[in-house]
């Protein structure tokens, strides 16, 4: 099932966007469930097509093994792995049967701030699969079991003390998955570490309008050059390959879940036609953008 746009006088097909929705009588931004549950709600034919929801899931496995890909990877999940994937991010469901676990599904707004930047929750390259030990993990599965059962307990407390209750739990659950390990990702650099931030949340806003570097370091206020070392400390590569990898991302993402020409992506991701945009992704890739689809769809890619 796809949403479609009006592009002229042709339906163009797209990646399906999934707002976040509440469940009637519920509070709006954040929701638990077990997997039982998601079974037994869901469409099932939805949930293993792909889509590209506007809100977060935190996924914990506690026994069964289920399959669930994130933006062309695929990730089979064992017992004890997490699952983060982020907004924006297309995914889809393996086969739910058999699978136990809960799923917290929230909005970046649900958070306060101070939690949302600790816990660098948009960080949409981080991994979306990790497996806590020992003591992080029994951390992890009791914050989620405590969010769990106050989210169930509606009716126990005010309205606005159940939410405040819910965006405190939320946020320590967010904070352990965040460092499953104890350490934060990265060079432990601070200075680094906000430009890079900073530059990151810049292009995903802007990828389709500049691949220069220079565009965005003038608009942050940076030397193209403290750009590119602090993406090269935080990302592990430099400022301007950092932009050309997010948009061969998304040039991947339409391709291999929508049906437009290479000239429409070229003309959607900002390029001046399809000749230059087929050479950007050949290079990108090593593969032109029809062969990627055309390999994608057949099970190779």
């Amino acid at each position: 099932m796809v949403r479609m746009r009006q592009e002229g006088r042709d339906p163009v097909p797209e990646i399906r966007e999934v707002a976040f929705s509440a469940p009637a009588g519920r509070p709006t931004g954040v929701e638990v469930m077990t997997l039982a549950e998601l079974r037994a709600r869901a469409d099932a034919c939805q949930l293993s097509a792909p889509h590209r929801p506007g809100f977060h899931h935190l996924l914990m496995l506690d026994s069964g093994r289920l399959v669930h890909s994130v933006d062309f990877r695929e990730h089979v999940l064992a017992p004890g792995d997490l699952l983060w994937s982020r907004p924006g991010q297309v995914q889809h469901f393996g086969d739910l049967t058999g699978a136990e676990g809960r799923l917290v599904l929230f909005e970046a707004g649900f958070l306060d701030p101070a939690t949302a930047a600790a816990a660098r929750i948009e960080d949409w390259y981080g991994p979306p699969v990790r497996r806590p030990e020992g003591a992080a993990a029994r951390g992890v599965d009791e914050a989620m079991r405590q969010l769990h059962g106050e989210f169930g307990a509606l009716g126990g407390l005010p309205l606005e003390i159940h939410l405040d209750v819910l965006r405190h739990l939320l946020a320590v659950l967010v904070l352990r998955a965040a460092y499953p390990g104890g350490e934060p990702d990265g060079d432990g650099s601070c200075t680094a570490s906000a430009a890079y931030l900073r530059f990151r949340d810049a292009v995903e806003r802007g990828f389709t309008r500049s691949r220069r570097v220079a565009d965005y370091a003038r608009s942050l206020g940076y030397a193209p050059r403290t750009l590119s070392r602090a993406t090269e400390a935080s990302a592990g590569v430099g400022a301007k390959e950092f932009i050309d990898r997010r948009v061969a991302l998304e040039a991947k993402r339409l391709l291999a879940h929508g049906d437009q020409s290479a000239a429409r992506i070229a003309d959607r991701l900002g390029f001046a036609d399809a000749t230059n945009f087929s050479k950007f992704f050949q290079r990108q890739t090593g593969t032109t953008p029809i062969a990627f689809r055309t390999a994608v769809r057949s099970g190779a890619g």
